[in-house]
C-alpha cells in the first residue's frame, strides 16, 4: 500500500490497464489498484484488446496476464512496447510459468508478480514503477 504522512493512502493521478481473461482476476487487480490510489482503470480480456486499449488510453501502468485465449500477453507486450518503448508492463502470471516470465522480462516487462499473490505485492511493484 502506498502511504504518506499519517498512514493515508497517497493518490496517484495515474491510469492503469488490467489485462486478464479472468473477470475475477481483473476485478481483484482493479480493486487493489483503486485502493492504492490510481485514478482510472481500464480492462482488456486478451492481447488484441490490450493493444487497442493501450493505444486509446495510454495508461501509466499495465498489468498483463500472459496465458490467455486468442492473442496472448507476450504478443500484446511486444506490440505495446513497439508503440511505446517506455511502457511500464507488469507481468501477472501463474506459478510454474518461470520460463515465460524470463522471456517477458527480456522483451521489456518492468516487473512481475506470481499468482496467487497478496495485494501488497501488486502495490509495491506499481508504486516502484510510478516513481520511475
Amino acid at each position: 500500500m502506498v502511504k504518506g504522512k499519517n498512514d493515508k493512502i497517497k493518490k496517484h493521478s495515474a491510469k492503469a490497464l488490467v489485462v486478464d481473461d479472468s473477470s475475477f482476476m481483473r476485478t481483484v487487480l482493479k480493486d487493489i489498484l483503486l485502493e492504492n490510489g490510481l485514478s482510472q482503470i481500464y480492462e482488456a480480456t486478451n492481447g488484441k484488446e490490450a493493444v487497442e486499449a493501450y493505444r486509446k488510453h495510454r495508461p501509466d501502468i499495465v498489468t498483463m496476464d500472459i496465458i490467455m485465449p486468442g492473442t496472448n500477453g507476450l504478443w500484446a507486450m511486444k506490440t505495446i512496447l513497439g508503440i511505446d518503448p517506455k511502457a511500464k508492463i507488469i507481468v501477472v502470471t501463474s506459478i510454474g510459468q518461470e520460463n515465460i516470465v524470463e522471456q517477458a522480462m527480456k522483451f521489456g516487462a518492468k516487473g512481475y508478480v506470481k499468482k496467487p499473490f497478496e495485494p501488497p505485492a501488486i502495490a509495491k511493484v506499481v508504486d516502484r514503477l510510478l516513481k520511475t
